[in-house]
């Protein structure tokens, strides 16, 4: 992967154009590691693994106002997300689905181009 993308947060929203090999390329720009993906834009999500999914990574996805979807995708396998994290999200009114991170990359591109309201927190894969 080239032309890194910068630290910290990428404005606005992006299909993501690839992923694989530790990371992801989205809005002409590459990123290693995983992202979070909000409306407003793309950050890294410090989260290695399915086990590190916690309530404080999820965070910014229950700060936001404008969520509707959030897919979570949680490397080459699926894993399930305990219902102590689902919880806030089904009070919130946001619907949560996980599954492996090539899915919900792709399903993540297809609800944007619906022009639906999601987010996606998402795994980096080999």
């Amino acid at each position: 992967m080239t032309d890194p993308a910068p630290a910290g947060f990428v404005p606005g929203r992006h299909l993501i154009d690839s992923y694989g090999r530790g990371g992801f390329r989205f809005g002409g720009m590459s990123h290693r590691g995983s992202i979070l993906i909000l409306p407003s834009g793309i950050s890294a999500w410090p989260v290695e693994s399915a086990a590190g999914i916690d309530r404080a990574s999820l965070r910014p996805v229950l700060d936001a106002d404008d969520v509707e979807f959030l897919l979570i995708g949680t490397g080459p396998e699926i894993a399930i997300l305990p219902e102590r994290l689902r919880l806030p999200f089904r009070e919130r009114g946001i619907s949560v689905d996980t599954m492996a991170t090539g899915a919900a990359a792709r399903t993540y591109n297809v609800l944007l181009a619906e022009n639906r309201r999601v987010a996606a927190a998402l795994i980096a894969v080999a």
